[in-house]
């Protein structure tokens, strides 16, 4: 059995260094750790992940380190949030350099769980978050959220850390972690990070990974029809006005598979069919070349009529 591992590799920071980051295996090595911090006073903070490791995970770990003293980051590919015909044996899996990535953005312990760790034999528990996961992914994938919910309830019981920080980018998903997590009495404060893009306007993804160059220009769309629905919108258009200005970029770009494009409510993601009162965001999946992609983006609210 593993207990630990050190992983020692040089990577820029201000230069170069070389750093020294922990890799656990199991809950009972984890929580040792977490208990040993916490009689030290210190504050924990985990950043699940599914490794593939990017930008934008560092800037959940730049969040988390304002949050608390100590830094996990976890990498698990969950099998339970991919339907058979969706890309788990295909998901990058890139462990050494992930461990190097998150040591040179100053995290302080990976736990990297086995299969068996995270699913023992006859293991027959499930969790189902109802109302904020039905539509968008709810409906596009109807078994994620339930493999999200358990595969985080198990991070979050097995780290008991203080804060646990989660990006926007996911956003629906941010939502159902929040509320599970307040109807079951988690003991974690659940911080949401902003979305992340790449210079050329595309969300951060470890699924880009798939894009060739062809496929990464057809992308960019998204990033434009989001765009066109929130200008639509500060110009007065009603949601379904909005919505169709979108579609007619992402049709103009040659995408053909929309999950879907709709504009929502900021907090309960009910679906808005006329003006936009109230917060919202505007959310798009859509498959380019071999990956599905999703963004979303803030759309304010317009002001009332004088």
């Amino acid at each position: 059995r593993v207990v630990g591992l050190i992983v020692r590799q040089k990577f820029p920071m201000d230069g170069s260094m070389t750093g020294d980051i922990k890799i656990v295996r199991t809950v009972k090595d984890l929580r040792a750790q977490v208990e040993a911090w916490k009689k030290d006073g210190l504050k924990v903070a985990l950043v699940p992940t599914m490794g593939a490791l990017h930008i934008g995970h560092m800037s959940l770990i730049d969040e988390a380190k304002t949050k608390a003293d100590r830094i996990i980051v976890s990498i698990f590919v969950n099998p339970t949030q991919f339907a058979p015909h969706e890309d788990f044996d295909a998901y990058p899996r890139q462990e050494a350099d992930d461990a190097a990535m998150v040591a040179g953005r100053g995290g302080h312990l990976i736990y990297a769980p086995t299969r068996d760790e995270m699913y023992p034999e006859h293991f027959s528990t499930s969790i189902q978050v109802g109302g904020i996961s039905q539509g968008l992914c709810g409906d596009s994938r109807p078994h994620f959220f339930g493999g999200v919910a358990i595969v985080v309830a198990k991070l979050l019981l097995q780290a008991l850390a203080h804060v646990a920080v989660f990006g926007e980018k996911d956003y629906q998903q941010l939502l159902v972690i929040k509320r599970m997590v307040r109807d079951l009495n988690i003991p974690t404060e659940i911080i949401g990070a902003p979305l992340v893009r790449d210079e050329d306007g595309l969300a951060t993804s470890s699924r880009n990974k798939y894009l060739s160059a062809e496929d990464r220009a057809q992308a960019l769309a998204l990033n434009r029809a989001l765009k066109a629905v929130t200008e639509a919108v500060g110009s007065g258009a009603t949601a379904p006005q909005a919505i169709v200005k979108g579609a007619q970029i992402l049709m103009a770009a040659g995408i053909e598979r929309i999950d879907y494009l709709d504009l929502r409510d900021a907090e309960t993601l009910e679906l808005i069919d006329g003006p936009v009162t109230r917060p919202a965001r505007v959310f798009v999946a859509a498959h380019v070349g071999p990956a599905r992609l999703i963004d979303n983006m803030a759309v304010p609210a317009m002001p009332p009529e004088a």
